[in-house]
């Protein structure tokens, strides 16, 4: 299985083949469109993320000492950024997800081109995911 930072590369790569940023936005919704959309009963208020301009419910399962994310959100490109941190973070340890240096944010343009209130939802799902590994780990000692 493929290391955080493998993965990282693997995206930066990927956007690096793309000199227009159109083009970067479109695979972020390709990305965010191939997402399997959650159930409406996990649509509740505890998975929705605060601090996010559009809705977006994220939930965390833990499966044999890995963490699976799954999200959905109404925004096209809020899809795709969540689908890329999926990518990264999802079927590691709860102390992998907290050790991660998620470069591949700055690497790819990703912060540099997205409104502040999109910015600002980066965050907040990132803080999340960390949160949901900070909770399952400290539940596991």
């Amino acid at each position: 299985m493929a290391s955080i930072n493998e993965i990282q590369d693997e995206i930066i790569e990927e956007f690096s083949q793309m000199d227009d940023w159109m083009d970067r936005y479109q695979l972020l919704i390709d990305l965010g469109e191939e997402q399997e959309p959650l159930a409406e009963t996990e649509k509740t208020e505890q998975n929705l993320i605060d601090g996010c301009q559009s809705r977006l419910w994220l939930t965390c399962e833990e499966h044999e000492g890995r963490l699976i994310f799954r999200a959905e959100s109404d925004a096209l490109i809020v899809k795709g950024i969540v689908a890329l941190l999926i990518r990264v973070l999802n079927n590691h340890t709860p102390q992998e997800i907290l050790d991660a240096d998620l470069y591949f944010i700055d690497r790819i343009g990703l912060r540099e081109h997205l409104s502040p209130t999109r910015a600002n939802g980066l965050l907040a799902m990132t803080r999340q995911m960390k949160l949901y590994a900070m909770a399952i780990q400290a539940k596991g000692r």
